[in-house]
């Protein structure tokens, strides 16, 4: 069974698009176009519990184009066969993917690290990230709530994916 930590969330569907069955992305990548590049997405409700299964979709066709980036999924002919796809994710298989380059990271791979400072105080576990424009900023959950760490190079001194943590320069009380 592929688990959510075999897959990368790269787009969500978000809505029909004409009425040959096309879909319209949100897309969560640098590079839209990469998509394309995929024989088959994953798709899944986001609705639905991070357990519930994916299923395997054929991609016929893709387009960017000025309304966006759309997609043709094969066997899906009309609008309606693809009204019940609005808000589910599209992943790939994470080893489908390239690895990362020095320096970067998946946001997969940071959602549910360990954050500790750099004198070995917990801060947390990462919930998600956000996106400000300037910078990404993780959001880190805690038991006395929520902090939010900016993912600059002043202040993250180590990403280890393995060990599933995140070293900060950064207070327990900011």
């Amino acid at each position: 069974m592929t688990t959510d930590l075999d897959v990368v969330v790269m787009a969500r569907i978000a809505g029909p698009f004409g009425i040959k069955g096309w879909v319209k992305l949100q897309t969560f990548t640098d590079a839209p176009d990469s998509l394309d590049a995929y024989a088959s997405w994953l798709i899944r409700d986001s609705k639905l519990p991070t357990s519930a299964p994916w299923r395997e979709v054929v991609l016929e066709d893709f387009a960017v184009n000025v309304k966006g980036v759309v997609a043709k999924l094969e066997g899906f002919d009309d609008r309606t066969a693809v009204e019940g796809f609005v808000k589910f994710d599209v992943a790939i298989p994470r080893e489908s993917l390239v690895e990362a380059d020095e320096g970067e990271h998946f946001w997969i791979d940071l959602i549910g690290a360990s954050v500790v400072n750099s004198v070995g105080e917990a801060l947390g576990v990462v919930d998600t990230l956000m996106e400000t424009g300037a910078n990404d900023v993780l959001v880190v959950q805690h038991a006395g709530g929520q902090r939010l760490i900016p993912f600059v190079d002043a202040v993250i001194v180590k990403v280890d994916r393995e060990a599933r943590q995140i070293v900060v320069n950064w207070g327990v009380d900011w």
